[in-house]
Protein backbone atom coordinates (compact mmCIF):
# COMPACT_ATOMS: atom_id res chain seq x y z
CA UNK A 1 0.00 0.00 0.00
CA UNK A 2 1.53 3.33 -1.05
CA UNK A 3 1.55 6.24 1.36
CA UNK A 4 -0.42 8.29 -1.16
CA UNK A 5 -3.32 5.82 -1.16
CA UNK A 6 -6.83 7.03 -0.30
CA UNK A 7 -6.75 4.74 2.75
CA UNK A 8 -3.64 6.46 4.14
CA UNK A 9 -4.97 9.96 3.38
CA UNK A 10 -8.21 9.17 5.27
CA UNK A 11 -6.20 7.96 8.27
CA UNK A 12 -3.91 10.99 8.21
CA UNK A 13 -6.89 13.34 7.88
CA UNK A 14 -8.14 12.00 11.23
CA UNK A 15 -5.21 13.75 12.91
CA UNK A 16 -6.73 17.13 12.18
CA UNK A 17 -10.45 16.45 11.99
CA UNK A 18 -12.61 17.73 13.49
CA UNK A 19 -10.68 19.16 16.45
CA UNK A 20 -8.43 21.48 14.49
CA UNK A 21 -8.18 23.20 11.15
CA UNK A 22 -5.99 25.90 9.58
CA UNK A 23 -7.80 28.78 11.29
CA UNK A 24 -7.90 27.25 14.77
CA UNK A 25 -4.71 25.20 15.07
CA UNK A 26 -2.83 27.90 16.99
CA UNK A 27 -4.45 29.12 20.19
CA UNK A 28 -3.31 30.79 23.38
CA UNK A 29 -3.01 27.42 25.03
CA UNK A 30 -0.54 25.55 22.80
CA UNK A 31 -0.09 22.85 25.44
CA UNK A 32 -3.73 21.74 25.14
CA UNK A 33 -3.42 21.69 21.35
CA UNK A 34 -0.23 19.63 21.62
CA UNK A 35 -1.92 17.18 24.01
CA UNK A 36 -4.91 16.84 21.69
CA UNK A 37 -2.65 16.27 18.68
CA UNK A 38 -0.56 13.68 20.54
CA UNK A 39 -3.74 11.87 21.59
CA UNK A 40 -5.01 11.82 17.99
CA UNK A 41 -1.68 10.49 16.70
CA UNK A 42 -1.69 7.86 19.45
CA UNK A 43 -5.19 6.80 18.43
CA UNK A 44 -4.35 6.60 14.72
CA UNK A 45 -1.08 4.70 15.20
CA UNK A 46 -2.35 2.65 18.11
CA UNK A 47 -5.77 1.51 16.93
CA UNK A 48 -6.35 2.39 13.30
CA UNK A 49 -3.46 0.77 11.46
CA UNK A 50 -4.37 -2.83 10.53
CA UNK A 51 -0.78 -4.11 10.72
CA UNK A 52 -0.39 -2.71 14.25
CA UNK A 53 -3.64 -4.51 15.16
CA UNK A 54 -2.28 -7.73 13.67
CA UNK A 55 0.79 -7.47 15.91
CA UNK A 56 -1.29 -6.12 18.81
CA UNK A 57 1.32 -3.35 19.07
CA UNK A 58 0.38 -0.67 21.58
CA UNK A 59 1.67 2.86 22.07
CA UNK A 60 2.98 3.02 25.65
CA UNK A 61 4.44 6.56 25.66
CA UNK A 62 4.19 9.30 23.09
CA UNK A 63 5.56 12.84 23.11
CA UNK A 64 7.23 14.99 20.49
CA UNK A 65 10.56 13.83 21.97
CA UNK A 66 10.06 10.19 22.92
CA UNK A 67 8.19 7.09 21.85
CA UNK A 68 7.82 3.68 23.39
CA UNK A 69 5.64 0.80 22.28
CA UNK A 70 4.68 -2.50 23.90
CA UNK A 71 4.25 -5.90 22.28
CA UNK A 72 2.90 -8.91 24.15
CA UNK A 73 4.34 -12.27 23.14
CA UNK A 74 1.87 -14.68 21.57
CA UNK A 75 2.17 -17.97 19.73
CA UNK A 76 1.53 -16.32 16.34
CA UNK A 77 4.70 -14.21 16.73
CA UNK A 78 7.08 -17.12 17.34
CA UNK A 79 9.82 -17.52 14.74
CA UNK A 80 11.58 -20.53 16.23
CA UNK A 81 9.06 -23.06 17.50
CA UNK A 82 11.70 -25.19 19.23
CA UNK A 83 12.91 -22.32 21.41
CA UNK A 84 9.74 -20.20 21.36
CA UNK A 85 11.49 -16.94 20.45
CA UNK A 86 10.12 -13.85 18.77
CA UNK A 87 10.35 -13.87 14.97
CA UNK A 88 13.09 -11.62 13.54
CA UNK A 89 10.63 -10.06 11.10
CA UNK A 90 8.38 -9.06 13.99
CA UNK A 91 11.38 -7.49 15.75
CA UNK A 92 12.25 -5.56 12.60
CA UNK A 93 8.67 -4.41 12.08
CA UNK A 94 8.29 -3.26 15.69
CA UNK A 95 11.55 -1.30 15.55
CA UNK A 96 10.55 0.26 12.20
CA UNK A 97 7.13 1.32 13.51
CA UNK A 98 8.67 2.72 16.69
CA UNK A 99 11.37 4.64 14.81
CA UNK A 100 8.85 5.84 12.25
CA UNK A 101 6.49 7.09 14.94
CA UNK A 102 9.39 8.86 16.68
CA UNK A 103 10.43 10.50 13.42
CA UNK A 104 6.81 11.40 12.66
CA UNK A 105 6.37 13.04 16.09
CA UNK A 106 9.66 14.91 15.83
CA UNK A 107 8.66 16.26 12.44
CA UNK A 108 5.22 17.24 13.75
CA UNK A 109 6.85 19.09 16.64
CA UNK A 110 9.03 20.99 14.18
CA UNK A 111 5.99 22.04 12.16
CA UNK A 112 4.04 23.69 14.98
CA UNK A 113 3.90 27.07 13.25
CA UNK A 114 2.71 25.98 9.81
CA UNK A 115 -0.88 25.49 8.64
CA UNK A 116 -2.44 22.07 9.10
CA UNK A 117 -3.00 21.66 5.35
CA UNK A 118 0.78 21.93 4.80
CA UNK A 119 1.42 19.46 7.63
CA UNK A 120 -0.97 17.04 5.99
CA UNK A 121 0.70 17.48 2.59
CA UNK A 122 4.15 16.74 4.01
CA UNK A 123 3.13 13.88 6.26
CA UNK A 124 1.16 12.14 3.48
CA UNK A 125 4.53 11.36 1.88
CA UNK A 126 6.15 10.03 5.06
CA UNK A 127 7.96 6.70 4.55
CA UNK A 128 10.88 4.52 5.61
CA UNK A 129 13.85 4.90 3.26
CA UNK A 130 16.46 2.87 5.14
CA UNK A 131 16.37 0.43 8.04
CA UNK A 132 19.20 -1.46 9.73
CA UNK A 133 18.52 -3.98 12.49
CA UNK A 134 21.12 -5.71 14.66
CA UNK A 135 19.80 -8.78 16.50
CA UNK A 136 21.72 -9.10 19.76
CA UNK A 137 20.02 -11.89 21.73
CA UNK A 138 17.14 -14.31 21.09
CA UNK A 139 13.72 -12.72 21.59
CA UNK A 140 12.57 -14.50 24.73
CA UNK A 141 10.02 -12.92 27.04
CA UNK A 142 6.38 -12.37 27.95
CA UNK A 143 6.34 -8.88 26.51
CA UNK A 144 8.69 -6.48 24.77
CA UNK A 145 9.15 -2.71 24.88
CA UNK A 146 10.61 -0.71 22.01
CA UNK A 147 11.90 2.85 22.32
CA UNK A 148 12.98 5.39 19.75
CA UNK A 149 15.34 8.32 20.03
CA UNK A 150 15.43 10.77 17.14
CA UNK A 151 19.01 11.60 16.21
CA UNK A 152 18.25 14.31 13.65
CA UNK A 153 15.17 15.88 12.10
CA UNK A 154 15.80 17.74 8.88
CA UNK A 155 13.40 19.30 6.42
CA UNK A 156 13.26 16.14 4.32
CA UNK A 157 14.88 13.30 6.26
CA UNK A 158 14.72 12.17 9.89
CA UNK A 159 16.99 9.56 11.48
CA UNK A 160 16.07 7.58 14.58
CA UNK A 161 17.77 5.00 16.77
CA UNK A 162 15.63 2.23 18.25
CA UNK A 163 15.97 -0.46 20.93
CA UNK A 164 13.88 -3.50 21.83
CA UNK A 165 13.99 -4.91 25.37
CA UNK A 166 12.19 -7.90 26.87
CA UNK A 167 10.31 -7.92 30.19
CA UNK A 168 13.56 -8.81 32.00
CA UNK A 169 15.27 -5.69 30.62
CA UNK A 170 17.50 -7.65 28.23
CA UNK A 171 18.43 -5.78 25.07
CA UNK A 172 17.12 -7.94 22.22
CA UNK A 173 17.85 -5.77 19.16
CA UNK A 174 18.84 -2.28 18.09
CA UNK A 175 18.10 -0.46 14.89
CA UNK A 176 18.62 2.73 12.96
CA UNK A 177 15.91 4.01 10.67
CA UNK A 178 15.86 6.82 8.15
CA UNK A 179 12.50 8.30 7.22
CA UNK A 180 11.55 10.65 4.41
CA UNK A 181 8.86 13.31 4.51
CA UNK A 182 9.01 14.46 0.86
Amino acid sequence: MATSSPYFRRRLNRLWSPATNDSTSMTNNQSNNDDALINRVKEVFGRNVPFHDLLNLQVAELTFDSVSMKLDMREQLVGNSIHGILHGGVISAVLDVTGGLGAFMSLLGKMSDIPDSEKLRRLAKFSTINLRIDYLTPGRGEHFVSRAKVLRTGNRVTTAQMELHNDQGDLIAVGTGTYSSV
